[in-house]
């Protein structure tokens, strides 16, 4: 019989190539619950889910198809944490709009929001070693990526992902209501009833 009460969401937000796939992994290891990890990513590069590009406009466009993808991904979201499973999420958000997107599709769940800092130097250095990145991404991602808000949390991944998961679950386990998700809800909630 499936759990009844909905899942709990651990936030990563960071750079491309800050290595939150990594600590995402990480923290599965040590969490002492079951938490499923869903990242874009998996959409993107880990399988045959996007059609082959092949053309610059029109229904392959990656512009024409980008906005249903990710509006999907939201979607699943909360799907997933209404069924009662728990997510560790990797996500780079790249606009307020995206923040948004998330804090309403998010606000009726715990989530907690971690910021994932890297260096610039080693995000380039990262993303070259990867290969599997547009050079530029992580040094775009790097300038604007934690513009839009502030975290219940921040971690420096140059260090250790073990160490950082460790860090992160202890003050996941001492979080306190209400989180960063939860006051950027109710702004949003404000700025509706307002207009």
């Amino acid at each position: 019989m499936p759990n009844s009460s909905p899942g709990k969401i651990i936030l990563l937000n960071g750079a491309s190539s800050a290595g939150k796939s990594t600590l995402c992994q990480s923290l599965q290891t040590h969490l002492d619950e079951p938490f499923l990890q869903f990242s874009l990513d998996f959409f993107m590069f880990g399988g045959k889910v996007l059609p082959p590009r092949r053309e610059r406009s029109g229904p392959f466009a990656w512009s024409n198809i980008r906005p249903h993808l990710f509006e999907g991904y939201y979607n699943c979201l909360p799907a997933l944490a209404t069924a009662g499973n728990n997510l560790v999420i990797d996500y780079i958000i790249e606009t307020q709009q995206q923040l948004h997107s998330l804090v309403q599709k998010l606000e009726a769940y715990d989530v907690f929001f971690v910021g994932v800092r890297c260096p610039l130097p080693e995000l380039e250095r990262r993303e070259q070693l990867r290969g599997d990145r547009g050079t530029g991404d992580a040094k775009r991602d790097y300038e604007t990526v934690h513009t839009f808000s502030s975290y219940d949390m921040e971690i420096d991944s140059t260090r250790e992902p073990d160490y950082n998961a460790h860090q992160i679950i202890a003050a996941w386990k001492a979080r306190k209501r209400p989180s960063v998700f939860d006051i950027m809800a109710k702004a949003l909630q404000q700025n509706t009833n307002n207009c």
